[in-house]
């Protein structure tokens, strides 16, 4: 469960969200939701206040940790990037109950991946929607999905609880050919009410497939860009409005 939001500028807002958050995760122990959250760094603080943040991030963390649940870090834009990763690393140290997105349309990501492994970090792999220069990201699809696709064989070598976050149909393959090799402990993440059919056809192979939902009123700019990202989310974003 994602609480839409990012950009937050004013500490009132971000400690809101914080809030919001723990009310969250409590909600989801008593009822007993099979469900984790995901957060997005700028919406605790981060383009505040980096302590601000990191005190905002570690208090959802820990209260997660008492109830037996999972965080999951979102990545920005990549002005964001670095304290974003270094900000995990430093969490990572204290909490095993922490994973961070990682974008494989960034040049640097490799190396993000290999320091993130190397502390036993757990990593989202998607592609990246951000609209950036080709300077720090490949643009061409086919570029975006070769580094994927070397990202994705690290990560099956060398993590654990880990997830693949795509809707690629070959990168999906490919998963399932590198988890019949590896066996590692992953899952699939797509967004909710994108190829419903095949999370079912995954969970029913015995892969675990988990949706990611964003909720909340914040919803314009996380639409916008997943238009961007892909035309056909027009109908998606339709669809919502639709039903209410």
């Amino acid at each position: 469960m994602n609480l839409l939001g990012e950009e937050i500028t004013a500490r009132d807002d971000a400690s809101a969200a914080t809030r919001e958050y723990l009310e969250i995760l409590e909600t989801i122990a008593a009822r007993k939701v099979q469900s984790c959250i995901s957060i997005k760094p700028t919406q605790l603080g981060l383009g505040i206040d980096r302590t601000f943040f990191e005190e905002n991030l570690s208090t959802v963390v820990s209260k997660a940790k008492s109830l037996g649940n999972f965080v999951w870090m979102d990545m920005e834009g990549s002005r964001y990037t670095t304290q974003t990763v270094d900000s995990y690393l430093e969490l990572v140290r204290k909490f095993d109950n922490v994973g961070l997105a990682i974008q494989a349309y960034l040049k640097r990501s490799e190396e993000d991946v290999n320091r993130i492994l190397g502390l036993n970090g757990k990593i989202r792999l998607c592609k990246g929607a951000y609209n950036e220069s080709p300077e720090i990201v490949f643009k061409k699809k086919d570029d975006i999905n070769r580094n994927y696709s070397k990202l994705m064989r690290l990560i099956f070598e060398r993590g654990q609880g880990f997830a693949i976050a795509t809707h690629d149909e070959k990168l999906i393959q490919e998963a399932i050919t590198l988890s019949n090799v590896h066996h590692a402990d992953f899952e699939f993440e797509m967004l909710m009410g994108i190829r419903d059919k095949k999370k079912l056809e995954l969970a029913q192979s015995g892969y675990r497939a988990s949706e990611y939902i964003p909720f909340g009123k914040r919803w314009w700019a996380y639409s916008t860009r997943r238009i961007s990202e892909h035309k056909s989310n027009i109908f998606l974003l339709a669809r919502s409005l639709m039903s209410g």
